[in-house]
């Protein structure tokens, strides 16, 4: 693959294996295998294979390998655009067992009928998924914000086993389970930009025209953009998640402005334009995604992925069955479900910078300094590498943002599907072509 998206990004590792990766590069000596439910029988399952489709983090081979290794049968892999994977979701149902997707992507593909709801009584760690997912609270008190956007708890239920139709409420039927999520926020050249950076509203700065850029997908760079506007007080929103009709003119017509005035260097589609971009110094501020901001680290230059004061959007994906799933082929992605929750994948994602669905559960296959790194905000006590061995972080540094509570309990909009979806590309690509 010539380019890559977020959910692409682990493509690029080597395939050494995550085993390798993990303990050769300072990472703590895990398991090397995860439980399995003592329904699970492998042997029955050894002619099975599963084939998914998504862009999400379980695309990746290393992930793949691994999975294989603990639970004896195949898995096939098919790595698409988002559009491409809800697109086949919807039409193809006979192309996939496994749909990796996103939260926001529900609206479009639930309705269609291809998924099956999930038992949530064969997920064994279901309890430990953080209750975000789950009741749409962090814990007691958290300030999370669910009401912009398409929060991950408004789209986990269905009513039944045999619904298509969404519970605002628990039920013991689930649309996906979780297994990653983040809270996304602009990244910056701490070395070029030359001053603190803040706030959203500062892409429009005009003293980083012509060295800015914008997530050119549709349905987040929107999100990304009345952001900005709002936080530049052009404009207030009623829902960023869901903008009416009056408001995608406005927010078009202040971007069209900002473009023809020069602000933006570029619009970019895939994760390694956005590496690139920043690495070169062609932009020193943009819409940014925490493994990109890993990756320009990893080449030794200087970029920062901040808390801004106006808070995150936030984004979480997860794990759906085909509704042709049935018999053994059923019992297998159910075994899937539950490795995937079991600790080493949480492991892995984790340390490119994602959040496991269940923590606690993924906690005993990070080495310590690593748990405090990326959850508990604590310094690094020695250097931090990513999945692949890369060197992200020296001894002494903080994540940006710092710990877990803080970064997602600041988060005040969610990647969504708005009811004006049709009219929202529509004026988005007016923007692009001005």
């Amino acid at each position: 693959m010539t380019s890559i998206t977020r959910r692409q990004l682990l493509h690029t590792g080597l395939a050494a294996g995550a085993l390798v990766a993990a303990k050769g590069c300072g990472a703590k000596d895990v398991p090397e295998t995860s439980p399995k439910s003592p329904e699970f029988n492998a042997n029955k399952t050894k002619d099975v294979t599963l084939r998914f489709i998504g862009t999400g983090v379980s695309q990746a081979n290393e992930i793949r390998e691994q999975a294989e290794k603990d639970l004896g049968f195949k898995i096939e892999l098919r790595a698409l655009s988002t559009e491409e994977n809800n697109q086949i979701a919807i039409t193809q149902p006979q192309q996939y067992d496994i749909f990796d997707g996103e939260y926001f992507s529900l609206p479009l593909v639930v309705p269609s009928g291809n998924l099956q709801p999930i038992d949530i009584k064969k997920i064994e760690a279901f309890d430990q998924i953080v209750p975000l997912f789950t009741t749409g609270k962090l814990y007691d008190g958290a300030p999370v914000n669910t009401s912009q956007g398409t929060a991950p708890q408004k789209v986990m239920y269905l009513k039944d086993q045999d619904s298509s139709e969404f519970s605002p409420t628990p039920t013991d039927w689930a649309t996906l389970i979780p297994f990653q999520y983040n809270a996304d926020t602009l990244g910056w050249r701490s070395d070029l930009v030359g001053k603190a950076i803040t706030s959203w509203a500062q892409l429009f700065d005009p003293e980083f025209k012509g060295k800015t850029a914008l997530l050119d997908i549709p349905s987040i760079g929107i999100m990304d953009a009345a952001m900005v506007i709002e936080a530049a007080q052009l404009m207030t929103f009623g829902d960023k998640g869901n903008m009416t009709k009056a408001e995608l003119d406005q927010v078009t017509n202040i971007l069209i402005d900002q473009k023809q005035q020069g602000q933006f260097r570029a619009f970019w589609k895939t994760f390694d334009e956005s590496v690139n971009l920043m690495a070169s110094g062609e932009v020193v501020l943009q819409s940014m995604w925490s493994p990109a901001v890993t990756a320009v680290r990893a080449r030794g230059i200087d970029c920062t992925y901040g808390p801004l004061k106006e808070g995150y959007r936030g984004w979480g994906g997860g794990i759906g069955l085909s509704r042709n799933l049935t018999g053994i082929e059923l019992d297998a992605a159910y075994a899937y479900l539950n490795w995937m929750l079991d600790g080493w994948l949480g492991a892995f994602i984790g340390r490119q910078g994602y959040y496991s669905a269940a923590p606690e559960k993924s906690k005993p296959f990070m080495e310590p300094y690593e748990w405090d790194f990326w959850y508990e905000g604590e310094p690094a006590a020695q250097e931090i590498v990513d999945p692949f061995g890369e060197p992200i972080a020296p001894a002494g540094a903080v994540r940006d943002g710092g710990a877990f509570d803080k970064r997602i309990g600041n988060i005040v909009c969610w990647n969504s599907v708005m009811d004006e979806q049709t009219y929202l590309v529509q004026k988005w690509n007016e923007f692009i072509a001005a």
